[in-house]
């Protein structure tokens, strides 16, 4: 009995760790596909089967959907224009930093637009959909994100020139 139980529990680790094995291409980029955008700067995608929750790295959009925090200037504006960004079934591609997930489980990623390379990233904050934000140590492209928000903020785009 104890065997068969030893054996169960080895099966479903091995399973477990198969299924959220994430490999990358020689490039590190992990392709995927969109299947649902929960907010501004978090998304749900597919990568080889397996759904997987990702939060962008670098970014901040207004909340919109957080349990404790009221629904946040210019955050339904943000999330609709992700949601636009990135439709159901959009292919993407996911480069990751340092440190792969956060204390909540999500896959940190930069993700790209597979049809266009689009930095979605990148661009929730040159147009003023979001502000940076960086959480160490996934800070490879916090210079980046700081000068794009500069552009935001000194062109007043987005929450910038609204809140």
């Amino acid at each position: 009995m104890a065997r068969t139980s030893i054996l169960i529990v080895a099966s479903l680790l091995v399973a477990a760790s198969c299924s959220t094995r994430i490999s990358s291409d020689a490039g590190g980029r992990v392709f995927a596909v969109v299947s649902k955008v929960v907010d501004g700067d978090t998304v749900h995608v597919t990568i080889g089967g397996a759904s997987e929750e990702i939060r962008l790295i670098g970014v901040d959009t207004p909340e919109t959907v957080h349990p404790t925090k009221p629904v946040q200037c210019f955050g339904p504006e943000a999330s609709q224009h992700t949601k636009e960004l990135l439709p159901r079934g959009t292919r993407v591609y996911l480069v990751r930093d340092v440190e792969s997930r956060d204390r909540f489980g999500r896959l940190l990623a930069y993700v790209y637009r597979a049809s266009d390379d689009l930095f979605v990233n990148y661009e929730l904050v040159f147009n003023g959909w979001a502000r940076p934000s960086p959480f160490p140590p996934n800070t490879t492209l916090e210079t980046d994100f700081a000068e794009a928000a500069f552009h935001a903020q000194s062109n007043q785009l987005g929450l910038w020139g609204r809140c």
